[in-house]
């Protein structure tokens, strides 16, 4: 679209209605339930939309008005494969309640969705010193018939800040043990889990908020935004900072209750048994 148009400026609004009904669900619904957020302060029922929008453009014109530049989008999408298409999917239950059901295999489908994207984006951003430890192994395994453990590339040296999105606990565990990344790389995605639930690919933008609100943004930083989706797809957006970003002169969700995160978040939560 960007190519076909000399002078473009459009807004992108990503919204998902993750259960559109918010009627009772029996203990023995077939459904799962989305994940709701911790903080009791913000209580939002079962069904609830999330929701986000940006202003983009590719006028030289905006370039200084801008906050970032989008230099790589991949986009992988398993939907040939059974197990993908129907690990999330909406049907009705045994009530003829309309709702979304989840997958045992979700966890190992967004693996290799993640997988092939990143096998994609990889050559694209990681530094040549990554890439040549990973064919190195590859050719090892493959050529010398070597059992040498598949070198995980560390795209922390590609990217300083990551926005993954926030589907739930075990998505964002499994993410931060296969991608290696710290407490600290985590933080923006835990947080938006905590304070808004489950709000599908939108948490994106809210985490990325989150950096900014934090004064984590700085010009030249580059921003890895990581969203998965039903069919089954995972989506890949390289951002570039193009500013420093100061909180004090940002509006949004964050802003004025920054100073109290980030919050300790328990592994398991207790269960209160009446």
């Amino acid at each position: 679209m960007y190519r076909l148009n000399i002078s473009l400026v459009t807004v992108s609004v990503v919204s998902q209605l993750l259960c559109p009904s918010s009627e009772h669900r029996e203990p023995h619904s077939q459904f799962l339930p989305w994940q709701q957020p911790f903080n009791a302060r913000h209580k939002l029922p079962v069904s609830f939309v999330g929701a986000a929008a940006i202003l983009l453009s590719n006028r030289s014109s905006d370039c200084s008005r801008s906050k970032y530049q989008l230099n790589r989008v991949v986009r992988t999408h398993k939907g040939a494969d059974d197990n993908s298409y129907n690990c999330i999917f909406q049907e009705e239950d045994e009530a003829q309640i309309v709702g979304t059901k989840l997958s045992k295999d979700l966890l190992a489908v967004t693996g290799e969705a993640l997988k092939a994207n990143i096998s994609t984006l990889g050559p694209l951003v990681l530094p040549m010193s990554e890439q040549l430890l990973f064919f190195a192994t590859l050719v090892a395994n493959k050529v010398f018939k070597m059992k040498l453990k598949p070198y995980i590339p560390d795209f922390k040296l590609a990217f300083e800040h990551f926005c993954i999105h926030a589907g739930g606990r075990g998505v964002l565990d499994e993410l931060e043990k296969n991608l290696r990344l710290t407490e600290w790389h985590m933080e923006p995605s835990r947080m938006t889990l905590y304070r808004f639930g489950n709000t599908s690919s939108s948490s994106l933008w809210y985490e990325l908020a989150y950096s900014e609100a934090k004064g984590r943004i700085r010009k030249g930083d580059r921003v890895w935004q990581i969203g998965f989706g039903s069919g089954f797809k995972c989506n890949s957006a390289v951002w570039k900072a193009l500013k420093t970003i100061k909180p004090a002169k940002e509006k949004n969700p964050w802003v004025d209750e920054i100073d109290e995160f980030p919050v300790s978040v328990p592994k398991v939560s207790p269960i209160n048994v009446s």
